[in-house]
C-alpha cells in the first residue's frame, strides 16, 4: 500500500470519526510504514463538524461573539479553510441543544446567531459557505438567521420584529429587499441528511419538537406557525418551500436556508467530499476505508458508505467497509462499489459489553484486513 484514504462516519456511542481514522492509520503503518494515509473524518453537520473539516484539510477556527439561543451574547466559531475562500459553520455552535441545557423551549429560541456567523464569514471574503444543520434547539424556520442578514418580518400592526417559534403565526409580510449585499454571489451549501418537510405530521415541529422540549399543545402551535410562515414565503419570496425535502430540518432551518439565503440543500457526505476535494484525493489511491456503526439497507440511502463508494467506484478504487455490525441488506452495498465489508465484533456479545472494546476490536479487524491484503500480494 502506497496511498490509502480513510472516510468513516462515527460509530455512535463508541468512537468518533477522528478516532477511527487514527486507529485505521496505525494498523496500516504497522505493515506499510511508508504508506501515505489521508484522513477525512465525517460529521453529520451537527456538533463537531467544523473540527472534522479542519482535521481533514487544515485551516483555522475563527472565534467571535454572536447572539445565543435566548438572544444573549454567546461565544461561537466557524472554520476557515481553502485558503480563506470557504467557511464551515455548524448551527449547533450558537443554536444547539447543549447551549440551553435545562431551559429547552423552542417557542422562544432563535437562529439569529447563525445568520450572524454566515454574514461575518461573507464579510471576511469567503465566497463559499457550508452550513451544517444538526442538534438545534430552535423551531423558528430560519427567520432569526434571516433577520440577522437584513430580512424584515412584519406583523398585522405593520411592526417589524424578529420571529421565534412562538411568534411565527404573527408574521404576515416578509421584505427581503434589505438582505446584506455582502452575501451577493456567495455560494451557500447546507448539509442536510433528512427529508422531512417544513410542516405537517412529518414536519419540523411534530418530528423534532419533543426532543427540544415541546409538549403536544406546543407542537400544534409550532406547526401552525410554520404553516403561516410558509404561506408568507410563497407569496413574498416567490417560491413554495412547503414540500422541500429537508425543509423541516433543524426546526425549519432547511426551508429558511433555501428561502432567505438561496442555499442548496445537499446530503452531508456529498458536501464533505466536495469540500475536501475527494475526487482529487482518489488519484493514485490503493484503497478507501470507510464505515459506520451498522451497515444495513438504510446505509445505502445517501449516507457515508454509499456516497464514498459511488465516488470511488467511478475512479476505480477499491472500497473496504469496516463497521460495528453488518445487518440485513448490507450485501447490496457491493453494487454501489464496495469491494468487501467487515464487522469489528469478535464475539457474539451485547452492545453494552462490546462497546467498551470498540477501539481494540477495530484495531484487530484492521490488522487482519491489512495482513490479508499483504498475503494476497498487495503492495
Amino acid at each position: 500500500m502506497k496511498k490509502v484514504i480513510f472516510v468513516p462516519d462515527s460509530f455512535k456511542g463508541t468512537l468518533s470519526s477522528q478516532e477511527i481514522c487514527q486507529t485505521m492509520a496505525e494498523a496500516i503503518r504497522e505493515e506499510y510504514p511508508a504508506c501515505q494515509t489521508l484522513s477525512v473524518p465525517v460529521a453529520d453537520g451537527g456538533e463537531g463538524s467544523v473540527d472534522c473539516f479542519l482535521s481533514a484539510v487544515g485551516g483555522e477556527k475563527i472565534f467571535l461573539t454572536v447572539t445565543g439561543p435566548y438572544f444573549e451574547p454567546a461565544e461561537a466559531f466557524y472554520g476557515l479553510i481553502d485558503g480563506g475562500k470557504t467557511a464551515v459553520i455548524e448551527m449547533a455552535a450558537c443554536a444547539g441543544l447543549p447551549l440551553v441545557e435545562e431551559r429547552k423551549n423552542p417557542e422562544k429560541t432563535t437562529t439569529y446567531g447563525v445568520g450572524e456567523l454566515i454574514l461575518k464569514a461573507a464579510e471576511r471574503g469567503c465566497r463559499r459557505i457550508v452550513v451544517g444543520l444538526g442538534g438545534s434547539c430552535t423551531n423558528d424556520g430560519g427567520t432569526g438567521a434571516a433577520a440577522a442578514i437584513g430580512v424584515r418580518f412584519y406583523n398585522r400592526a405593520g411592526e417589524s420584529f424578529v420571529p421565534v417559534g412562538g411568534t411565527l403565526s404573527e408574521v404576515v409580510r416578509i421584505d427581503a429587499s434589505g438582505r446584506a449585499p455582502a452575501l451577493d454571489g456567495v455560494e451557500i451549501v447546507t448539509m442536510c441528511d433528512i427529508d422531512n418537510p417544513l410542516y405537517g405530521e412529518n414536519g419540523a415541529a411534530c418530528i423534532f419538537g419533543p426532543q427540544k422540549g415541546a409538549d403536544e399543545a406546543m407542537i400544534r402551535r409550532l406547526d401552525s406557525g410554520l404553516r403561516q410562515l410558509s404561506s408568507c414565503i410563497a407569496r413574498d419570496i416567490g417560491t413554495d418551500f412547503s414540500e422541500l425535502a429537508g425543509g423541516g430540518a433543524a426546526g425549519g432551518m432547511g426551508a429558511g436556508m433555501a428561502a432567505f439565503f438561496g442555499s442548496r440543500l445537499q446530503m452531508g457526505i456529498e458536501t464533505v467530499l466536495d469540500t475536501v476535494g475527494f475526487d482529487r484525493m482518489l488519484e493514485g489511491a490503493d484503497a478507501v476505508f470507510t464505515g459506520e456503526g451498522r451497515l444495513d439497507a438504510q446505509s445505502l440511502r445517501g449516507k457515508v458508505v454509499a456516497g464514498v463508494a459511488r465516488r470511488a467506484k467511478q475512479a476505480g478504487v477499491p472500497v473496504i467497509v469496516v463497521a460495528g455490525g453488518l445487518d440485513e441488506g448490507a450485501e447490496a452495498s457491493y453494487e454501489l462499489g464496495v469491494s468487501a465489508a467487515f464487522s469489528i465484533n469478535r464475539l457474539p456479545q451485547d452492545f453494552s459489553v462490546s462497546r467498551r472494546a470498540s477501539r481494540e476490536n477495530l484495531a484487530f479487524a484492521m490488522k487482519n484486513i491489512v495482513r490479508l491484503w499483504k498475503a494476497a500480494g498487495g503492495r
